[in-house]
């Protein structure tokens, strides 16, 4: 049976109740409907459409109509967004903006070009007109800072997830049962209930095909640099720079960072990590599972601990969270969490002649109505208000991935700025993810998000010329590390000569002095 009680108890804590308020006091335009084109590249489906339930109720409130005149949707995109960034320079190269920009991975493309004119600024626009974003920003001073461009204007409104916890440790429960093993508490006991499942059969078919450790993401595997007190991603965004007491640096050239390369190549080495890490892909988790051969992975809660329904397929399957082994300093860190701003959202683009009432449309998904509709979907289709609180339908919930199907009905859309409810996740989250959340919410392992930069133009220049290939060549030496075509610790002082000539004291120069502008370090 699910946890009712820490359901009931998250419920409580993020829901949202229904105004009474009378009707039409949405409406943004009386008479006609006002028209507005929009380009949006979400990432899962990368383009909009008009009719999505979402967006025709949205119509319905607002008298806002957005009609699609998205390029580039049809573009392959790869982990880095790549394409999103090539669909936005596409659009921009056209000459046409169209009225509504909104896209993932937005901050950064807004911010370059709207100094320059391609985007309109949103300061007075938000304090005169969007009272509900503005109380937002008003509350969080933080994300208002983090959401400005180098000019001190906002040129986009974001996408804000809502939450403290996204990624676990998960291990075959089932399989430390097998083997009479506890479940690991610190790094060498992680490594060795891992040297345990490669060696001594534990999913009891005669053959030694057990994958230890594996990664949907090949920098989750990174990310077990923690174990050795290393650093790998800032943020939720992997390779993202950090922040450490008020210095921004960046995890692949310290020396916790060193220590768990060269553990990470000796795992690799024998056997204890997938040996196609860096090639399975996105597939890893459903394959490994439903095949029996995965002992433990770090991913996200609620999807993960939904492969507990394997035990209706496996014999005695059973996946929990476990807490993050203490490292070789007997520090405990989750260095993934619930970034508090996304760099995605949408902006409105230079050539709208309706201003007032776009920032009015913007605000609308803010409000009470607007922020459930962007959640939960459509009432009475999607969801039901239950004692002020909405409940998604059975069906709506058996009808597959509940984000998936909210996709489809233009809900949950990282091209849309809007705040969300983290009760809409609690709802198809399992007992096993609740209380793996329960036990990372008791040991307090969450480490601050490096919240991003936005740069001047000069600082922009330095960025643009070094980083590439600083961050191409820490790859590059981090996979070969890994795989044992090189050798971290005889390498090391020439990897930091090397960084250093590809200009990565630079690229940290014009972090730091962003980070100090934006956020007054």
């Amino acid at each position: 049976m699910r946890n009712l009680s820490l359901v009931a108890a998250l419920l409580a804590g993020s829901a949202m109740t229904t105004p009474v308020l009378a009707d039409g006091h949405l409406q943004i335009v009386d008479g006609d409907p006002l028209e507005l084109t929009i380009q949006m590249n979400h990432r899962a489906y990368p383009i909009y459409e008009e009719d999505w339930p979402v967006e025709q109720k949205a119509r319905e409130l607002t008298n806002v109509h957005l009609v699609d005149v998205t390029v580039g949707a049809n573009m392959r995109t790869d982990s880095e967004n790549t394409g999103r960034t090539e669909a936005l320079n596409l659009m921009l190269a056209s000459g046409e903006v169209p009225d509504i920009v909104g896209s993932s991975r937005i901050r950064d493309f807004v911010n370059q070009y709207g100094p320059e004119g391609a985007f309109i600024p949103l300061n007075d626009l938000i304090e005169e007109h969007a009272p509900n974003i503005k109380a937002y920003y008003d509350q969080r001073p933080d994300i208002a800072a983090a959401v400005k461009a180098a000019d001190g204007q906002m040129y986009y409104i974001p996408y804000l997830p809502d939450g403290k916890y996204g990624r676990a440790y998960w291990v075959r429960t089932d399989w430390l049962n097998n083997l009479g093993l506890e479940v690991p508490q610190t790094v060498e006991e992680f490594e060795a209930v891992l040297r345990a499942f490669k060696t001594q059969d534990p999913n009891g078919n005669g053959e030694a095909d057990e994958i230890p450790f594996f990664a949907r993401q090949w920098p989750e595997l990174i990310r077990l640099v923690t174990l050795w007190d290393g650093r790998a991603h800032g943020s939720d965004t992997y390779h993202d720079f950090l922040v450490e007491d008020g210095k921004v640096s960046h995890g692949y050239f310290g020396e916790g960072y060193r220590e768990g390369i060269k553990n990470l190549a000796r795992w690799y080495a024998e056997g204890l990590i997938d040996p196609e890490v860096f090639t399975r892909g996105s597939s890893a988790r459903d394959f490994l599972f439903s095949e029996n051969l995965g002992g433990a992975t770090h991913d996200w809660f609620a999807s993960t601990g939904g492969y507990n329904s394997l035990s209706s397929e496996i014999e005695g399957f059973e996946l929990k969270a476990m807490a993050p082994p203490a490292s070789i300093s007997g520090k405990r860190v989750e260095e993934h969490r619930r970034i508090l701003v996304k760099p995605d959202g949408w902006a409105i683009g230079h050539t709208n002649e309706h201003p007032v009432e776009t920032i009015k449309y913007f605000d609308f998904w803010f409000t009470e109505e607007g922020r459930r509709l962007a959640n939960f979907g459509v009432e009475g289709m999607h969801y039901d208000m239950v004692d002020g609180k909405p409940i998604f339908k059975q069906e709506f919930l058996d009808a597959g991935p509940v984000n998936r199907s909210l996709y489809q009905n233009g809900a949950q859309l990282q091209g849309r700025g809007y705040f969300q409810d983290y009760n809409y996740e609690i709802q198809w989250t399992n007992e096993f993810a609740l209380e793996g959340i329960a036990l990372y919410d008791e040991g307090d392992y969450l480490i601050p998000d490096f919240l991003g930069v936005a740069f001047d133009p000069e600082e922009q220049k330095i960025y643009d010329k070094y980083w590439g290939s600083v961050r191409d060549y820490m790859l590059e030496r981090q996979q070969a590390w890994i795989l044992g075509s090189g050798d971290v610790e005889a390498e090391w002082d020439d990897y930091l000569a090397q960084l250093d000539s590809l200009g990565l004291q630079e690229v940290l120069g014009v972090m730091q002095s962003a980070y100090e502008r934006q956020y007054g370090g």
